[in-house]
């Protein structure tokens, strides 16, 4: 995390396909070395829904993965890049001929991917592609991340996601936990409390309450429940 937080930065591309300007940057702190992915304010669109500063709730979704217990997404940190302010998030060195769909076919990925789903319902994200479940490692290490939480941790209902599959099968116990804990607060823990708004905070509280009472996952209300692209 001090690499991420202290490295010195040096932009080495853009990223491509990524609706908001994206980019893959060096950093370097003494003798290391690692490559990250750089989200700048600067590079946002304006949405009508959101406000600016998108790059945050990238952090606050890492916040929350780490919170459950569940570290589903890469370390993230907020920091001044040479764009200006945004979130600087470990580059996964992932296979990225894979996806949540190809993911779907292996049953040994299914309790990860059953995991993201329900971290998506508690973090209410508005854009779960299925390009943003990425799979590195190899052998025993070899796991499922998930990324691109821009759309995430708003107060109203935005869920969409790929990722229905599922539906109708219990959330499973081990996530049922940590879940529970969380419907249990008061507030958001801190540090993530900076990230939320007193509204959103509550909205988040309130989906896991929700997810205690009704331990399912759920199905697809209609076709606007998915993103576009798919991938």
């Amino acid at each position: 995390m001090t690499l991420l937080s202290e490295g010195e930065m040096a932009v080495r591309g853009r990223l491509p396909w990524s609706s908001n300007a994206s980019f893959v940057v060096e950093l370097c702190l003494g003798d290391e070395k690692a490559r990250a992915v750089y989200k700048p304010l600067r590079g946002e669109r304006p949405l009508w829904d959101y406000p600016p500063g998108l790059y945050r709730r990238e952090v606050a979704a890492y916040l929350v993965s780490e919170w459950l217990g569940w570290a589903l997404v890469p370390e993230t940190v907020e920091r001044d890049g040479p764009l200006g302010p945004g979130s600087v998030q470990r580059f996964v060195d992932a296979d990225f001929d894979e996806h949540y769909f190809t993911l779907l076919e292996r049953p040994e990925h299914h309790p990860r991917l059953k995991a993201i789903c329900a971290f998506d319902l508690l973090v209410n994200n508005g854009d779960r592609k299925a390009g943003h479940c990425l799979v590195a490692g190899e052998g025993s290490q070899r796991r499922v991340w998930a990324i691109d939480h821009g759309l995430c941790l708003h107060a109203h209902p935005k869920l969409r996601t790929v990722m229905w599959d599922f539906e109708g099968q219990p959330v499973p116990p081990e996530l049922m936990e940590a879940i529970t804990r969380m419907a249990l607060l008061t507030a958001a823990p801190a540090p993530l409390a900076s990230f939320l708004s007193g509204e959103e905070a509550e909205a988040l509280v309130a989906r896991a309450a929700y997810l205690v009472r009704h331990p399912v996952f759920p199905p697809a209300r209609s076709a606007r429940s998915f993103p576009w692209p798919l991938i």
